[in-house]
């Protein structure tokens, strides 16, 4: 297993200030009701603000440009992802990125009980540093894991980190499934993030072996989660989540709690919060591609 931490060299900036705000612009603060059912009582959160790019520093405005400018680069030669016009970058995968952060915040210190200030996060399957990257450039003070199995996307990954200048990122090559075991990363982290690498069921036993009693699970996926939902149950009880329950509109999801709508012009966006309660069997992660073949 390799890890990287990286110094940042001097770059150009290519992209323009103008073309970079005008994608801050279109962000407006939306409330984001949480309902819960949890020993017989529903408890209601408080409402919960979005991330707003005007509160991001010179610096961290900077670090967005040079991240976005440096996967395009890099996708003209590797496969990095299916976007390559900057306007679909900053609305496709950095606003979707930062949509997850109020519902990870507002969750994180409703129902953990402690500080969301400094927190250790991994991000599981991230490709190209989403949304995991980009969560580290709008909290420095969080210590960012991005997890990827694939050698030329951790290339790509040590080398984005650099050119960002960012040193609150490690980038660690391997798979969920040796990391799940490993007593250096196992139940160490506070939070677990992915976004588009598998579904719930599988995700499940990726991401939550690496969770602390007590911290979260966030899934990112599309509008209609409830199959996925339903199907991950048992997979949720084996690796000591909680069930949990979400009213959103007309719709009663029985077993998360929470829904976020991004402002992308793609639609709408769940972000799917599970509470690790009791430790995971040491039986799970299974062996490397077992969890994907026999889904539990």
């Amino acid at each position: 297993m390799l890890v990287w931490r990286c110094k940042p060299p001097a770059v150009p900036f290519p992209l323009s200030l103008g073309t970079f705000v005008k994608h801050f612009s279109v962000i407006e603060p939306k409330a984001f009701p949480l309902h819960r059912i949890k020993a017989k009582s529903l408890t209601t959160a408080a409402t919960i603000g979005t991330h707003n790019f005007d509160s991001f520093s010179c610096r961290q405005k900077k670090q967005i440009r040079l991240y976005v400018d440096t996967l395009l680069q890099w996708n003209q030669k590797m496969n990095l992802t299916a976007v390559t016009d900057v306007d679909e970058v900053m609305e496709r995968h950095i606003e979707d990125s930062l949509a997850i952060l109020p519902p990870i915040q507002d969750s994180y210190v409703s129902h953990c009980n402690a500080s969301i200030d400094s927190i250790k996060l991994v991000d599981v399957g991230t490709g190209a540093g989403l949304p995991g990257l980009v969560l580290a450039i709008a909290c420095p003070a969080w210590k960012v894991t991005l997890l990827e199995s694939m050698n030329k996307r951790c290339d790509f990954l040590e080398h984005a980190v650099s050119v960002t200048g960012l040193s609150n990122v490690e980038v660690v090559r391997g798979r969920a499934e040796n990391l799940g075991q490993n007593v250096s990363f196992r139940e160490k982290f506070d939070v677990a993030v992915a976004r588009a690498v598998a579904e719930m069921r599988i995700l499940a036993e990726y991401c939550l072996p690496l969770v602390r009693v007590g911290g979260l699970f966030v899934a990112a996926k599309g509008h209609d989660p409830q199959e996925e939902v339903r199907n991950a149950g048992r997979s949720l009880k084996l690796m000591g989540s909680s069930i949990l329950q979400l009213c959103s509109g007309s719709h009663l999801y029985q077993e998360m709690n929470l829904i976020v709508e991004s402002r992308s012009p793609y639609g709408q966006r769940t972000a799917i919060i599970c509470s690790k309660d009791r430790p995971t069997p040491r039986k799970y992660p299974r062996d490397p591609g077992t969890p994907a073949k026999l889904p539990l």
